[in-house]
């Protein structure tokens, strides 16, 4: 039997808690701003994500090239928007997952039945996000956006 085959594509997950404004219309904002700059960032990179905001927790997948993911991990963990920053998973993987260079999920009333359904939160509360729940959430999320905007088909 053969080895497996090395691949430099790499998926890391982590989560942390954000120092972010309390009230609705700045966090808007501030997560508005957060996109735009990871956006730009990563299409440099060539690194795709998704990142998923649950109450006062950030959750994000990065994929790409191990050498840029691992330059956007230390770029994020200098960010000063994230505390106690953790790593859930970090392994290579096959192909990408996500289509966009960042993509954001936040808890809202279109979004709430997967939220609740994945359960994401109490896991964040303890320290233990599991990184299967956290990938099914964005990969989910992912999904219903492409479904709602009609171009899930492109990318089955």
């Amino acid at each position: 039997m053969r080895p497996a085959k090395r691949t430099s594509l790499v998926n890391l997950i982590y989560f942390s808690r954000l120092n972010l404004a309390a009230d609705a219309p700045s966090r808007a904002r501030q997560i508005s701003e957060i996109t735009k700059h990871a956006q730009k960032k990563n299409e440099f990179s060539v690194i795709t994500s998704f990142l998923i905001v649950e109450g006062s927790f950030a959750v994000q997948i990065i994929e790409g090239e191990r050498m840029s993911v691992n330059e956007t991990f230390q770029r994020i963990s200098a960010d000063t928007r994230h505390r106690d920053l953790k790593i859930v998973e970090w392994r290579e993987i096959n192909k990408r997952a996500f289509v966009t260079s960042f993509t954001t999920g936040v808890r809202s009333s279109a979004t709430e039945i997967h939220f609740n359904k994945a359960g994401l939160l109490p896991m964040l509360q303890r320290g233990t996000p599991k990184s299967s729940t956290i990938h099914n959430l964005a990969t989910t999320l992912q999904q219903d956006t492409m479904s709602k905007q009609g171009i899930d088909h492109l990318f089955v």
